[in-house]
């Protein structure tokens, strides 16, 4: 082995019987190898041969006579075996060597083919077949592996700029390319013969190479499939156990689709994902400026009205087609204060509006106060504190028992949502609604300081939510007229109350005697009587000097069939969760007694109810996973905690004690939100009217949400978020919605520094990507596997120069 070994190093030393007998034997098996590949392989493609310039091997040459020692008479050997002679070829066949554009030309295919050979001998030296032979072909193996390593400490120290740069010039590539066979045969003739036939020598040495470069290619042509025929030089070939799957695999289709299937989806996604990757992005210009709401600043529409008796110029009116604009920003903007102190305070600069200030500061709604908006927490029925009334409530009817068995609230007229705003204290999630009117901005207020609103109106269509869905429905002077044409609207709260819940009532008719609150007051006992509504108490509350009423929608149908007249009556084809557009109709809804119906029984009280399957979900209903409906909300629930626990709280870099309010625009169960349920904020749960009807289960479990078309625009202010989810929406909406209007929504709706998290397909997420890219937002990570992909994207503070003028939006 040591003879074997080092012989070749040591030139001078000289040579033995047994070295013969060994260099014999590898020599006999090395051209058995050859033979067998040349009888089995079904065809020979020779690989070219190439020359080597004269000018390059002058100076490596000159280069290897710099070296001492040991290396340098290695070097010496190395260069004389595989130097590229010429031999017998008349002069003019070597002339286009020295011709500058050819030889370029020459070097780059030299490159490609020599890189090319040299990958496949390294797959060829170590294949399962060659490792059975015996202990001499492992000797050749050390041989070769030692020369390499070489030849890399000499071309290191060479200093060869090519080298250097990763390259590999062609006497490099025919180098490496040669057999371990032909290394000991010319090591073998150059330690046994020392003449001065130099050339014959290196002619016999280039011939060699040749067949074995020849039988290299045999092993190309069986191993090589399609793909890997187009691969550049540059690319890293597989290991010897890819390259056996490889070979494997390309002998049936398998689990495996083809490359022509590959190559026509490919050309589909380029040429889909191609049609736009430029984007002009252009500011809003309409007179609400950066307040701007499309479905409700569509002053062309609202002119148009026939009529505005029951605040029809309230409502959405959309744009035939979505704006694709951005909004400016407010002067001075500023990124907005953190909960809760943002509950007592909020930048004056964000929502820069001082009229309701104006109005109702002497209510303790808000007040300026230098550069801020505070709120002492009071309003019209609370002027001393909103925890004060919260409590009285409670005290009055304690069945209420708020944050038990009280989870979810609607807030009717809202103002800047104080009541909201402080039951968070209490566990209790308030929706607060109120319309875009006179009292300026009074949502805008409410989300800025970080509490659930949205701008809606008790009009003539149905609000955006399913029936027996709220826990309690509150109005605190909230200035709708339950009483007129047939109880119409305080039906429409009968709609969505829960049966069982309670409706609290602080108004001027329950405690006042003027003429006209002695009216309402006499027509109010009537209606709700008449649905059925029992009156649990009359309250006054000294602190504040209001008074309260409280009532109780029924849980069976017992009253509604003793009514001696039918007056409001009940509604016989209606069905109660059809929320969207739909026009409100004078009629109720009778109390669902089916045990396996939702309504029929009050929910487990919070936080149980959370995440325990609704037990109206049944076996026997398929759920929108494919699994029956109680395995696919529990399997969606622990999918999402997994995602949020290991992803979303430690993987994406969020800094979440900046982020309060959430959106979830395709919540599905409701999943994402239940699994934030501990930190300090809450999610507006969103589900699209064209998908499945699942939002009365995110009700179920103790949040809450609304419907929406997100080929309109969403009925909130401007910079209302903190961070929007998006689960598979997006390649939804690209069939039926303009996309780029749909994410001019999110860049609305979403605050400067904001964060968007979209999980979707992966031609979506390029897509998305190269808008978000256009708006100079910060992609914080992306990430892809198995055609489904993950993007989560900063919002920036950057807005178009150019101007669009918006003429529906223009007063």
């Amino acid at each position: 082995m040591a003879i074997g070994k080092y012989t070749r190093v040591d030139s001078r030393r000289p040579s033995s019987n047994g070295y013969c007998s060994t260099v014999t034997i590898v020599v006999f098996v090395a051209l058995c190898l050859v033979a067998v590949w040349m009888m089995t392989s079904s065809s020979v493609v020779p690989v070219q041969n190439v020359d080597v310039p004269q000018e390059n091997k002058s100076d490596l040459n000159e280069q290897d006579s710099n070296e001492i020692g040991v290396k340098e008479q290695v070097s010496d050997t190395k260069n004389r075996q595989f130097e590229d002679n010429p031999g017998d070829l008349p002069d003019d066949a070597t002339k286009g060597d020295s011709d500058g554009t050819a030889q370029g030309e020459d070097k780059v295919e030299e490159k490609s083919e020599d890189s090319t050979a040299e990958r496949f001998v390294e797959k060829t030296q170590e294949t399962p077949e060659e490792k059975t032979e015996d202990k001499t072909e492992d000797k050749t193996e050390d041989k070769i592996e030692e020369k390499t390593e070489d030849k890399s400490e000499e071309k290191t120290e060479d200093g060869d700029s090519k080298a250097e740069n990763g390259e590999l010039n062609s006497e490099d590539a025919e180098k490496k390319s040669d057999g371990g066979e032909n290394e000991k045969k010319s090591d073998s003739s150059d330690n046994d013969k020392k003449s001065d036939d130099d050339s014959d020598k290196k002619l016999d040495s280039s011939e060699e190479i040749n067949d074995t470069e020849k039988v290299n290619g045999q092993i190309e042509e069986k191993k090589e499939n399609e793909q890997a025929k187009n691969e550049s030089s540059n690319e890293v070939f597989p290991s010897v156990a890819q390259s056996e799957l490889l070979n494997e695999t390309t002998t049936q289709n398998g689990s495996w689709s083809t490359q022509s299937a590959e190559s026509k989806n490919e050309k589909e996604a380029q040429r889909t994902s191609n049609q736009k990757t430029s984007y002009n992005w252009k500011v809003c210009n309409s007179t609400a400026g950066p307040d701007f709401i499309p479905c409700l600043d569509n002053l062309q529409a609202i002119k148009s009205l026939r009529s505005t008796k029951h605040y029809e110029h309230r409502e959405r009116h959309c744009p035939e087609e979505a704006p694709t604009c951005l909004l400016p920003l407010p002067e001075g903007y500023r990124r907005s204060i953190e909960w809760p102190t943002s509950r007592e305070k909020i930048w004056y600069y964000n929502v820069p509006h001082a009229k309701l200030a104006q109005v109702k500061g002497h209510q303790n709604w808000v007040k300026v106060t230098g550069e801020y908006l505070t709120f002492p927490g009071g309003g019209t029925q609370f002027k001393r504190g909103a925890l004060h009334y919260i409590d009285f409530i409670v005290e009055s009817v304690p069945d209420i028992a708020w944050g038990k068995r009280s989870r979810v609230v609607l807030d009717v007229g809202c103002g800047v949502a104080s009541f909201g705003g402080f039951l968070f204290d209490r566990d209790v999630l308030a929706m607060s609604l109120a319309p875009k009117d006179e009292h300026e901005a009074q949502v805008q207020f409410a989300l800025e300081r970080g509490i659930p609103a949205i701008s809606a109106v008790m009009g003539t269509k149905r609000l955006p939510f399913p029936g027996k869905v709220f826990d309690v429905v509150h109005c605190a002077r909230c200035r709708v007229p339950w009483h007129i044409e047939g109880g119409k609207l305080l039906l429409e709260l009968n709609r969505v109350l829960r049966p069982g819940g309670f409706f609290v009532w602080s108004a001027t008719p329950i405690y006042q005697k003027l003429a006209e609150d002695v009216e309402i007051w006499k027509a109010m006992k009537e209606l709700t009587k008449a649905i059925c509504w029992e009156l649990l108490s009359i309250s006054k509350d000294t602190i504040n000097g209001v008074g309260i009423a409280i009532y109780k929608k029924p849980t069976s149908n017992e009253c509604y069939e003793k009514r001696s007249q039918n007056e409001p009556p009940i509604c016989t084809s209606d069905e109660p969760n059809a929320a969207w557009n739909v026009p409100l109709q004078a009629c109720m809804h009778k109390v669902p007694v089916d045990a396996t119906e939702r309504g029929s029984e009050w929910p487990e009280q919070w936080p149980s109810r959370l995440d325990k399957p609704p037990y109206w979900l049944l076996s026997s209903q398929v759920g929108v996973y494919g699994k029956p409906a109680p395995e696919d909300f529990t399997a969606d629930n622990e999918h999402w905690k997994r995602v949020v626990t290991k992803s979303y709280l430690n993987g994406m870099g969020i800094n979440w004690t900046s982020v309060r309010n959430v959106m979830d625009m395709r919540a599905v169960y409701g999943g994402f939100a239940a699994a934030v349920k501990d930190l300090k904020i809450w999610v507006m749960n969103v589900v699209s009217v064209d998908s499945p009807d699942t939002l009365p289960i995110i009700y179920e479990r103790g949040l809450f949400g609304m419907y929406h078309d997100w080929c309109e625009s969403f009925s909130t202010y401007p910079r209302s978020y903190d961070l929007i989810h998006s689960d598979h929406l997006f390649s939804k909406l690209k069939k039926r919605c303009n996309l780029v209007a749909v994410v001019a929504e999110v860049d609305r709706i979403l605050r400067p520094e904001g964060t968007l998290i979209v999980r979707d397909e992966v031609e979506t997420i390029n897509e998305l990507e190269n808008m978000v890219r256009s708006m100079q937002w910060e992609v914080r990570m992306t990430y892809s596997k198995d055609k489904e992909g993950l993007l989560c994207v900063k919002k920036s503070m950057w807005r178009p120069k150019e101007l669009e003028t918006l003429k529906y939006a223009i007063a």
